[in-house]
């Protein structure tokens, strides 16, 4: 998502983003990589052939408490723009854990 030939971010906008983590640490603060958070979800169907999903119970979110101060600050746009790319990735993360899911569930049933 980050790189190859159409990261999502800008080289600038990624520094940006670990930037705004190296400083919500600082503060105290969990941070943006590593905050996300992952549940198992079954759909609601019972026996052998229920359908397990992962989904994300909690990602980061860059809001007004957590921009960098004085002259680091980001703007509203640039705000709502690392917010999408950070729920695309909670998301990324989620299917590639369900896909691990499903193959060791695969794998555990032969």
């Amino acid at each position: 998502m980050f790189e190859g030939n159409a990261p999502i971010l800008s080289s600038e906008e990624l520094q940006r983003l670990d930037a705004l983590d190296s400083a919500m640490e600082r503060q105290g603060g969990d941070g943006v990589w590593g905050i996300d958070q992952y549940g198992i979800h079954t759909a609601g169907a019972t026996g052998s052939d229920s359908s397990i999903e992962i989904v994300c119970v909690y990602h980061p979110q860059v809001t007004k408490d957590s921009v960098l101060q004085g002259n680091d600050g980001i703007d509203d746009e640039t705000e709502e723009r690392l917010n999408a790319v950070l729920w695309q990735y909670s998301k990324r993360i989620a299917a590639l854990i369900e896909e691990r899911l499903d193959e060791f569930i695969r794998q555990t049933q032969s």
